[in-house]
Order: C-alpha cells, then structure tokens, then sequence
C-alpha cells in the first residue's frame, strides 16, 4: 500500500527478523563483536541476552550468513519448553544426526561420534539456541556434559545461548556453578538510544530506496524513541503505522503529532502503551498501571465493546506476549526451586574463563 505512494522497492519495516536490514547500532556491534569472538575461541558458551524485540535474532542470523562454512557446521534450534532428553533430539536432529534411538546413552555416543568426524574433517561445530530462557536446569545441564567431548585438546563443541533476561537470572543459581565456568563471555543487548533509532529509521528507508518522500521531520524521531522506548520491533510497529497514515491522508511530510497520533491508536487497540510490556515495566508502578486501566475503563463502558473494536491480530500478539513471558518465569523458578540430581564433579579442561558480562 504506502510503498507503492512513497516510491519503496519493499516493505521498510516488516516484523519479521531479515539480516539484509541489519543495522549496526552501538549495542548490536558490541554483541556481534563478542558472537565473532566467540566463534574465534571455538569453545564453551556464550551467553547474548535481551528483551523481547530488541534484535537478537536478526543478530543471530546474520552471523550465520557470515560464516564460513567450510570451517564452522552451525545448527540452530528454538528451545520452547525442552526437558533435557528432548533438548538431546533436538540437538541431534538440527545437526542432521539420526536422533530415532531408544535410550540416552546411545544417542549421546552418536552426537559424539558426529562431532568427532566433524573435527577429523578440519570443522568445527557451532550450536545455536534460541529462546533459551525456557531451557530448565536439567536441560542447560545436558548442554554442558556435549561441551566435555574433546579430542586431544579441542572441543568438540562449542554452544551460544541466545534468550531473555531470565535466562541471566537461571544462571545465577547455584546450580549453574559448573555450568558459569564454561560461559567465556556474555552480552546484554539494550533497546536503541535517541541517536541510534533515528540512524535506524534512515537504515531501513534507505534499504528500500527511500528519497526523502515522506520527509520526516527531527521531532517525529524523537517522538518514535519516546514511545517506543528504542525497541527495534515496536520502533518497525509505529513506523508501519505512521506510514499506512500518511499514505492514506495523502502527506508528504510526517512530524511528531503525526506519530503521536499513530501511537495512541496503537494504544487504544492493545489497551496500553506500546512502550510498556505485557509485565509491568520498570518506570511504571502498579498504582500507576491501576489508574490507567481505570481511565480506559470510563472511557469504555464495555468490556465486549473493548475487545470487539481491537484488531484480533493485536489480541493475539498480546496474548502470545503474555504467555511467553510468564512460561519464561515458571522456568527460572523451577530450574531453581526444583531438586536437581546430583551433578558431576568432574574437572574442566583448563582454567575456567570468567564471563565478561557477569
């Protein structure tokens, strides 16, 4: 629709995590520094958290499409409530290993012999999981016991942990003590600053072939960042929606009022803010939150007149918002509530290295 008005080759700001639209804010080149990094050391864990929206996967998949794969076998599996013999299959089958065996032992020696002749063919095997925060201690447990095989003095293995903050706060557990000894570094991507999200902005209008129509004006980016709170996903969100504006009131120039516009029609769908989480955030107490659910109360006399005047997309990908964020904290509080079997108390291969992200 507006690409077509505005002269685009594709759509600018879609939702979907693509590398070609990568952008190298300060935050992103810091995680992607230690992702090479981490590919350079060719061993342990490496530990890249964020919120929700904030670019990890597009990270992720960009270094993918970096790599060399002649030297690195890279596989990548989405955790989504895994128990450890399942993270097992999942490993194997990502890795494109037979993973149809009746017991544990035996599927762990074929992960083993499938790493080794990884390694005897001069490779080296990269796992990459995603969504981690709702792997249990059990599972990030199994994960460690992979990164044991070696040979001689290599690994065999070597695993980023790609998730939200509550996998940081798993980790603190002192279950995790063997496990912390293996992360060789960690990095907690943040949302975009003030200058990042304008930069960002002009990134991806650029890409599309973006000839200063519409003209945006130094207030509509300040306005972006206030209500978006420099979330790349939410930042792509209002841009869709101030553009699909423009286009239909026929503007060749978008200033702050028409972001502001666009932001509190968003709000009015979701039923909040949409620089503010699903969870209460930080900035906003819950005396706070139970005013502004009272205003939209009097403002709307109906529940069903409420949910019948938002978008069911919008129900939806709040909903799944919801439930992902509260499944990610049963996982902490049962990989650290829950009794654990006794761990080994094997030796690592070498001096531990302390992670840099803590």
């Amino acid at each position: 629709m507006y690409e077509d008005f505005y002269g685009f080759r594709g759509k600018p700001f879609q939702l979907s995590p693509d590398p070609e639209f990568y952008f190298g804010s300060k935050g992103h080149k810091s995680a992607f520094s230690y992702l090479k990094y981490g590919v350079y050391q060719g061993e342990g864990f490496l530990v890249i958290t964020g919120d929700i929206g904030t670019g990890k996967t597009t990270l992720v998949r960009t270094l993918l499409n970096e790599l060399d794969t002649g030297e690195v076998v890279a596989a990548q599996i989405v955790s989504t409530q895994l128990d450890a013999d399942d993270l097992l299959r999942a490993v194997a089958t990502a890795f494109g290993v037979n993973a149809q065996h009746n017991g544990k032992a035996q599927l762990i020696a074929t992960i083993e012999a499938f790493l080794l002749t990884t390694f005897q063919k001069g490779k080296r095997a990269l796992l990459i999981v995603d969504e981690a925060q709702n792997l249990g201690a059990r599972s990030l447990e199994e994960l460690r016991m992979l990164s044991n095989f070696q040979c001689g003095d290599h690994a065999l293995l070597q695993s980023f942990l790609i998730g939200q903050p509550e996998l940081r706060m798993l980790m603190r557990s002192p279950l995790m003590e063997q496990f912390r000894q293996r992360v060789i570094a960690s990095y907690h991507l943040g949302p975009l600053d003030q200058v990042d999200t304008r930069a960002y902005i002009e990134h991806r209008l650029n890409f599309v072939g973006w000839k200063d129509d519409p003209r945006l004006e130094a207030d509509a980016f300040v306005e972006i960042h206030r209500a978006t709170g420099g979330v790349p996903r939410r930042i792509n969100s209002l841009c869709n929606r101030v553009l699909l504006a423009g286009y239909l009131a026929e503007k060749h120039v978008l200033g702050r009022t028409d972001v502001a516009s666009a932001a509190t029609e968003i709000a009015n769908e979701m039923g909040a803010d949409i620089s503010v989480s699903p969870l209460l955030s930080k900035r906003e107490p819950a005396t706070a939150a139970s005013k502004r659910e009272g205003a939209v109360a009097k403002r709307e006399p109906a529940a069903s007149s409420r949910v019948a005047a938002r978008p069911l997309a919008a129900i939806t990908e709040r909903i799944e918002q919801l439930e992902h964020n509260v499944d990610g904290l049963l996982n902490v509080v049962r990989g650290i509530v829950e009794p654990e079997r006794a761990l080994p108390d094997e030796e690592t291969r070498g001096p531990a290295r302390s992670s840099s992200g803590g």
